[in-house]
């Protein structure tokens, strides 16, 4: 599949929610952060995905998410619904719910806790794909769902009409790269250290957490990759490797990145929701030296980089629960 037929983009950010200190949607810090990655360069946004905290997430603040997202981006980037839910029929009426806001896509992961066949998991994605016209994105990522897809389900999804991508989180070569070879899917890392290695195998582009902060180098490497330019693409993911440490290494991605863009200025609150909680002391100084090993990001600035522990520390419980039916 060409470039020219990719509805989703190539720089996607994996975006995180903003909240208050109570653990509610600052939906202004929404709306800023969004402008500031499409600025940046993103030229697509998941929101409700992992990094977004989907599993704390209420339905409703899911579907208000595309419907700001796509007021936002104003045509100037493409808004995919993340997530899903491992039971068939609530991801079935999230992708239809997501599809009258104004969703461009559905990245649909594999069901998670319940661990069903590979026989199951073809049918949860075709029963999702089938029940709108989204183009959808599968979201393999074993680490969270406690199974993988399997190369045979990827090549049987790969049939239906409305799938046409998948987000590789789990780092298995070989097999993107046949899969690369034997279907038309487009092709996105979903690991951010592993971003330019996929590139260069043919990956379309990526679905990133650090991207939250620094979206214009995965512009720089993805735009420099698109016309053969292997130098540039390689001091760009240089540029970002510690940054991508600090994002990625220490505590869950959605944790760091939060902690480091309120560091920055950039969001209100670094204040995630249970049973997620802000870095520890130890945790929060790891992240902190890495950050001391940034040298020079184009857009991000951390001369005047104030991290607050204290505003980090614990989570909070919304005042209405989460996605349970």
């Amino acid at each position: 599949m060409s470039i020219s037929s990719n509805p989703f983009g190539q720089v996607l950010v994996a975006l995180v929610t903003p909240f208050t200190a109570d653990g509610e949607v600052d939906w202004p810090a929404v709306e800023k952060h969004m402008d500031d990655v499409i600025t940046a360069g993103a030229d697509g946004i998941v929101v409700t995905g992992t990094t977004g905290e989907t599993s704390t997430l209420t339905d409703p603040e899911k579907i208000r998410l595309v419907e700001v997202g796509k007021s936002v981006a104003a045509g100037r980037a493409k808004i995919i619904t993340g997530g899903g839910s491992n039971e068939t029929a609530h991801a079935i009426e999230l992708a239809r719910h997501s599809e009258k806001a104004g969703a461009d896509g559905n990245m649909i992961v594999t069901p998670y806790y319940n661990k069903p066949t590979q026989a199951g998991v073809l049918t949860h994605f075709r029963m999702i794909a089938d029940a709108t016209d989204l183009p959808v994105i599968l979201y393999d990522i074993p680490g969270r769902a406690g199974i993988p897809i399997a190369y045979e389900t990827i090549l049987r999804a790969a049939k239906h009409p409305n799938i046409l991508a998948i987000k590789d989180a789990k780092g298995d070569f070989a097999q993107a790269s046949r899969v690369l070879n034997q279907t038309d899917l487009l092709y996105f890392s979903g690991d951010d250290p592993n971003v330019l290695p996929h590139l260069a195998i043919g990956a379309t582009g990526l679905i990133g957490v650090t991207a939250n902060i620094a979206a214009g180098p995965y512009r720089v490497m993805v735009d420099a990759v698109n016309r053969g330019d292997l130098k540039t693409a390689t001091d760009a993911h240089k540029q970002l490797e510690p940054l991508v440490r600090a994002c990625m290494t220490h505590v869950p991605g959605t944790v760091a990145v939060k902690y480091i863009l309120h560091g920055l200025g950039r969001i209100g609150s670094p204040r995630v929701r249970l049973p997620l909680v802000g870095p520890e002391e130890w945790e929060a100084a790891k992240i902190e030296d890495e950050i001391d090993l940034v040298t020079s990001i184009p857009g991000v600035d951390f001369t005047n980089f104030r991290p607050d522990r204290n505003a980090a520390a614990g989570g909070a419980l919304p005042k209405v629960a989460g996605t349970t039916r």
